[in-house]
Parts: C-alpha cells; structure tokens; sequence
C-alpha cells in the first residue's frame, strides 16, 4: 500500500478557479523514463493496482508517458516493450520527446546519429544486444547498419506514432513545454519536443496549466502555469508521477533505495 504525506505549503490558499480534469477521470502523467526499466516497472504496478480500485468506481483512468523513455539508461528497449505491453491493458498515450525525436532520426542521418551517441544513445543500441566492446570499433555507417538490424521495426513504428501533445481539462501535456504566447494549434514541433527559455521563466497564463518533463528537477516544479516533473530518473534513481483528479493533485514516485530495492511513495499537494 502506497503510504501518502501531504504537503501543506500553501493549503490555506483559496480554492478559487482550480484547473481542473473532467469529472469522472483521472489522469496519470509519468515523467522522462530514460531507460529505467525498472523503475517504469514500479511505477505501473502502482498505477495498476489504483486503477483497479477505481474501476469498481467508474472512475475513468488515463495515462501520458511524457516522451524521453529512451537514452542514457540502461534498458531503453525494455521500456518501449513495457510501454507498448501497458498499452494493450489501459488507456496509455504516449508522447514523443527529443531523445526520441534523435533515436528515429539518427537511422537517416549521420550527424544526427552522432549527436545522439553523445546524448545517450549509446546505452539506448547497448539495450538491444549490441556488444559494446565491437561497438567501439565501428565507424559511423556500420552503426547505423548495426541499428537496423538490432532495432525492431516495431519499436521504431511505435516511437513514430506517438504524440506531440494531449489536453484533459484545463491541463496540456507536452514533452518539453510550450511556446509563450502561440496558440496551442499553431504550436511547432521543434518548442513541444525542445524548448526551455522562454517557457521555463514566462509567468503568464497559457490558458492551460503545462505538464512537462525534458527539465530536470530534484523535485516536481509547479508555478502556477505549468507543472515539471522530470525528477532525473537515469541519475536519481527517482521516477515521477503527477496524478491529476477534479482540481486534486498528488504525486506517485519510485524510488531506488540505499540498499537497491524499489519503493513507490505518494505525496498530496494543494493545486
């Protein structure tokens, strides 16, 4: 059982116009996974296992993987497997983030490839079996060949069909953020997938509050107009979720231990 700490900075705030999710949902968002496969696994059982009791509510549950599954940690072939498995069971959508955006490309360009090895790519292609030692010896064009080998056509139709954004309710779900003042349908692929500046220090309203990973944090952000949740999984050992019901919101997180072991924790924040 998931033992919960409420957080009470700013409780004794008004609750005046709450962003909101539709009633009768709840909404999940998991944050950047690089390759933590074993801390994806945590997190979803968790997940599972709340879902399951609200199924008996009718309460309809949603979750958004944030993009970044890929790169820089040690399983990110198992990763795709378990986010196309999770699939098959719930309602997951799944966004594309920039790592991904380089792993497809990287298949078609060289440069691109080799501005994704230096990104984390390297562990991504170890995920699949490719020897690391023999790996170190090939040239740029042998490891793409390499690539189209070892890389199911599966993962990378998966990765190709996911998602720059999706809205519930008065929350906006994107990988890296959001151009200030641009309209949500007039938004570039480029700023969902990689921005930072403006869109880390704008203070204005979007209209909607932005959930996001690509940012690393040492813990969830939230200003007001948007809500970062990239807790640095591949490095930290902490993977984040942001759960969203009403105008509710809480955090779920899997955390490495001192001793190697995996918990999952909740945390309740005021809106």
């Amino acid at each position: 059982m998931i033992q919960y700490v409420t957080n009470m900075f700013g409780s004794k705030k008004a609750k005046k116009s709450l962003p909101r999710i539709p009633a009768g949902q709840r909404v999940y968002a998991v944050g950047d996974i690089h390759g933590r496969a074993d801390l994806f696994a945590a997190l979803a059982d968790a997940i599972d296992a709340e879902i399951a009791e609200c199924d008996a509510d009718g309460i309809q549950c949603h979750i958004i993987l944030l993009g970044d599954l890929v790169d820089r940690g040690p399983d990110s072939a198992g990763v795709i497997d378990q986010a196309k498995a999770w699939g098959k069971r719930r309602s997951v959508r799944t966004l594309i983030g920039n790592h991904e955006e380089m792993f497809l490309d990287a298949f078609e360009s060289k440069d691109v490839l080799r501005h994704f090895l230096r990104h984390g790519g390297r562990e991504t292609l170890m995920s699949y079996g490719i020897d690391r030692k023999a790996f170190s010896k090939l040239s740029v064009s042998e490891i793409q060949q390499l690539m189209e080998e070892a890389v199911p056509a599966k993962h990378r139709k998966f990765l190709r069909k996911c998602e720059d954004m999706v809205q519930f309710g008065d929350y906006l779900f994107v990988h890296a953020g959001i151009s200030p003042g641009v309209p949500l349908d007039q938004q570039k692929t480029r700023a969902l997938r990689w921005i930072r500046e403006p869109f880390l220090s704008h203070t204005g309203s979007h209209g909607v509050v932005v959930v996001h990973g690509h940012t690393i944090t040492d813990e969830p952000v939230q200003t007001g107009n948007r809500i970062g949740i990239d807790t640095g999984a591949y490095a930290s050992g902490r993977l984040t979720a942001l759960v969203l019901e009403d105008d509710g919101r809480r955090y779920l997180t899997a955390r490495e231990t001192k001793k190697g072991n995996i918990k999952v924790d909740g945390e309740k924040v005021p809106a």
